[in-house]
């Protein structure tokens, strides 16, 4: 498992649980406004975090840290994702998935093999803008096939969209909710120029908590519980 990034304690990126978070170098996407360029260009990765290092520090720290999140990067890409985790449930931690839900036959594994307790699944942008937000093609019957795994699944999740004003319209918020209705909980993510992949992102604008919360009541007549971060 390439771990390439690791914050040893979070109490927000893991819901109602202290956690640690580690983070997977690569990514099959090439968002402009990714806040993670290291982990996505090969060139720009971290050197690997040794796996025992990892696993000694969930030993020593048991009780104190209650969950693990694994983020990116895109998780689901390593071939020893489902090895990590077994040895990661092995030791007793509930852990979180961040995905982007290009791999839904993957992802329905882990939750059918029990190696992962909550999903937050990235949903870029209306249907039809997905490849442009991505910045690659997408197979959208993929990320809809992720959409009802995550909904039918008994686990916890929520799905989010980093939104800035110069790439997603309140219109097109509007119509991912539709994407995914029915769902318990969405969120939206303001982005912030400080780091991006594309360089040019660091130009544009951004939204303020103010100019969205009047959507909330919109967004809530197609998912039921919605939060700005």
């Amino acid at each position: 498992m390439y771990i390439a990034g690791w914050q040893k304690t979070s109490l927000i990126d893991y819901p109602g649980k202290i956690a640690t978070i580690f983070f997977a170098a690569g990514c099959n996407f090439r968002c402009g406004f990714c806040h993670n360029p290291e982990l996505v260009d090969p060139k720009k990765f971290p050197s690997k975090i040794p796996i025992k290092e990892i696993l000694d520090f969930l030993k020593k720290r048991k009780g104190q840290i209650e969950g693990v999140v694994l983020t990116g990067g895109e998780p689901l890409l390593d071939s020893d994702l489902v090895n990590f985790l077994k040895k990661i449930k092995k030791l007793g931690y509930a852990v979180k998935l961040d995905t982007n839900g290009s791999l839904p036959e993957k992802l329905e594994a882990l939750i059918d093999q029990k190696l992962i307790d909550y999903v937050a699944m990235d949903v870029k942008a209306p249907f039809e803008k997905y490849s442009k937000i991505a910045g690659v093609p997408v197979d959208i019957d993929k990320i809809k096939q992720s959409i009802q795994i995550i909904m039918l699944s008994p686990i916890d999740y929520e799905f989010r969209t980093t939104v800035g004003p110069e790439f997603l319209t309140k219109k097109d918020i509007l119509k991912i909710a539709q994407q995914i209705k029915g769902a318990k909980k969405y969120v939206l993510q303001i982005f912030k120029a400080t780091k991006t992949l594309n360089p040019e992102f660091l130009k544009q604008k951004t939204y303020s908590e103010e100019e969205l919360v009047p959507l909330i009541p919109k967004l809530k007549k197609w998912v039921k519980k919605v939060e700005i971060r």
